[in-house]
């Protein structure tokens, strides 16, 4: 796994050894990985007391039409995922993922693993 900041070589070609473990702000999370299914939120507390609402599951997207309307309408599946191939197969949404709809084929435009809800644009 690669970490963040400072090069564990020195200029010399010399090994730079750690000076201490992780603290907690460097820790990371690993991915939602939000599924096509009932919806299914989990609060996740963040830096500063702040909160993070992440979908777990989620069956419902707004989707923006043409002419500057939206519609609240239900995913049927994931049908193309740029970030993985196999999200398409697991029916993983992420950012830029395109899901089949009732309205048609639709690009997600929201982050669903960072604020809990899916919204998309029809794609031609």
């Amino acid at each position: 796994m690669k970490s963040h900041g400072r090069s564990t070589t020195k200029r010399t070609g010399g090994r730079r050894r750690t000076t201490h473990k992780k603290r907690k702000h460097e820790l990371g999370n690993s991915p939602t990985e939000t599924t096509v299914g009932d919806k299914k939120l989990k609060v996740v507390e963040t830096r500063g007391g702040n909160t993070k609402v992440r979908a777990i599951k989620s069956d419902t997207a707004t989707v923006a039409t043409g002419d500057g309307e939206t519609v609240s309408t239900t995913i049927e599946n994931v049908t193309e995922n740029d970030a993985d191939p196999n999200y398409v197969r697991r029916n993983i949404i992420t950012k830029g993922a395109i899901i089949e709809t009732p309205e048609g084929n639709a690009r997600v435009t929201s982050r669903p693993g960072q604020d809990g809800q899916v919204n998309a644009v029809l794609v031609e």
